[in-house]
This record gives C-alpha cells, structure tokens and sequence, in this order.
C-alpha cells in the first residue's frame, strides 16, 4: 500500500522560511517522479515543483529563485525549502508520485499540509 505523508506546514510571517517533507512508503521511490502542488481556498491545484527520478527539477515562475526541491533517495522522502514566503503562498500544499517509466504506477497523493503566511 502506498502512502505520501505530509509534514512541515505551519503558520509563518512573511519573509519568513518552512520547510516541508513528503515521505512515501510503499513503492520503488528512486523511480518515481514527486511534486509538490498546492491548492488555495477558492482557487485550482496547481503545480509548485517538481523532481525527476533523475534530479532534475522544474518549478512554477511564481516560486522560482525561493523554492527549492530535493530528494533523498535513501530516507524515501522529497523536500520543499519554501523561503521569503508571501501571503499569496498561502494554501494546503499536497505531495505526488508518479512514475512515468514503465510500467507505469500513480499518481499517489498525499493528505495535504497547510501553510499560511500571515503577520
């Protein structure tokens, strides 16, 4: 059984640092890609970053040059270092794995852990 279990959320002031960590169970997890998504109040999923089982790495144009991802392979879990936080970061932030080689397996979520950026 696969699970993604979110930790790391929180309340921060803006400027301010979080650092969260997905960590899976249940499957290969060096050959799956894991992203990080989020989703405010009101508004769709979207997209915050993602890593390859490669590495390599790709973020949304609204968090580049503040978040950063990584993985470590060994302890089975992905991290996203979120820093000079904005109020606009605001949301429940929600871990992915997909693997896209075949066979192919997922997505598998997470349950999701809030973040707010408030003074």
């Amino acid at each position: 059984q696969v699970q993604l279990v979110e930790s790391g959320g929180g309340l921060v002031q803006p400027g301010g640092s979080l650092r969260l960590s997905c960590a899976a169970s249940g499957l290969t997890f060096s050959t799956y890609t894991v992203s990080w998504y989020r989703q405010a109040p009101g508004k769709e999923r979207e997209l915050v970053a993602a890593v390859s089982s490669s590495g390599s790495t790709n973020y949304a144009d609204s968090v580049k040059g503040r978040f950063t991802i990584s993985r470590d392979n060994t302890k089975n879990t992905v991290y996203l270092q979120m820093d000079s936080l904005k109020p606009e970061d605001t949301a429940v932030y929600y871990c992915n794995a997909l693997r896209v080689a075949i066979p192919r397996r997922g997505p598998y979520w997470g349950q999701g852990t809030q973040v707010t950026v408030s003074s």
